[in-house]
């Protein structure tokens, strides 16, 4: 790269070679998660000093202002409907469940949403709720403790019983179904709400954008997953696949009573609306 540089050598800001003192462990889906690497911290501050050695990490102030990008203001989002007022949505959080975008929760509480958190891993019951939601995380790897949870799989029955809106995505769907089969044929029974099973995978399943149309609005995404889905629960519907301008057919979305799960993870803020009636009574308006 600076070779091809040659004669705007000042275009060159320094390369950060690898080394182990600041490598970030990885294992499918990417990273793994801060929470555990109790030495998180002095690896980013590694990786600090390794980028404070390199021209871009010896610039002053005024030389950074030869960098500077101006962006346009972003077009003002407007304030959200109130379409969840007065409604609880209990949300799952914790080792296994920690794939949440904050701006999700965010677009939730704008539409007037309480939100309470509760753990699986822990076996807390469901709190006091009208609509409950199970994001992606990493069920896989904790899935005896999962299946023990026998107060938190309680509570959920009785959620749906009442037919209440569940609305489980990725790694939170795949608890849900009969049991979880690991990629070297290990077999962990689950929660058995929906019949079926989840087969974990040593090469990606998929990876890409994806939309949702609903009536109140279409939701935009992706999917990220190393798993299949093997079951006869009913498909709702399926997400849109977004390749090269192209829609394809993407994601199921299973539909079993007010329970609606699927490998998509939406991104709530594409579509406030859509993503309320995700948590509403009934069908989707």
């Amino acid at each position: 790269l600076q070779t091809s540089l040659a004669g705007n050598e000042s275009c060159f800001l320094g390369a950060v070679m690898r080394d182990t003192t600041f490598t970030q462990p990885e294992r499918h889906l990417g990273l793994t998660v801060a929470a555990e690497l109790p030495d998180a911290m002095a690896r980013l501050d590694a990786a600090a000093d390794a980028l404070a050695t390199t021209a871009l990490g010896q610039m002053d102030g005024a030389a950074l202002t030869r960098w500077a990008v101006r962006f346009e203001a972003p077009v003002p989002v407007p304030e959200a409907a109130p379409l969840l007022a007065g409604r609880t949505i209990a949300v799952a959080r914790d080792a296994a469940f920690c794939f949440v975008y904050p701006a999700n929760l965010d677009t939730l509480r704008a539409q007037g949403a309480e939100l309470v958190f509760f753990s699986p891993l822990a076996n807390e019951p469901l709190p006091a709720c009208d609509a409950a939601w199970l994001p992606g995380g990493y069920p896989e790897l904790h899935a005896a403790a999962l299946a023990a949870s026998d107060q938190t799989q309680a509570s959920l029955r009785a959620h749906l019983q009442a037919n209440r809106p569940l609305w489980a995505e990725c790694g939170g769907m795949m608890p849900l179904f009969d049991a979880i089969v690991s990629s070297d044929g290990a077999e962990q029974a689950t929660w058995g709400v929906l019949p079926g099973r989840v087969v974990m995978q040593k090469r990606l399943a998929a990876l890409g954008p994806q939309q949702l149309t609903l009536p109140a609005g279409t939701l935009r995404g992706h999917t990220f997953h190393y798993s299949s889905c093997e079951s006869s629960v009913q498909v709702d519907r399926h997400t849109e696949s977004v390749r090269g301008g192209a829609l394809g057919v993407g994601e199921a979305v299973y539909r079993a009573g007010s329970l609606r799960a699927s490998y998509f993870h939406a991104w709530f803020p594409s579509s406030p609306a859509a993503a309320a009636s995700l948590f509403l009574p009934g069908d989707p308006p």
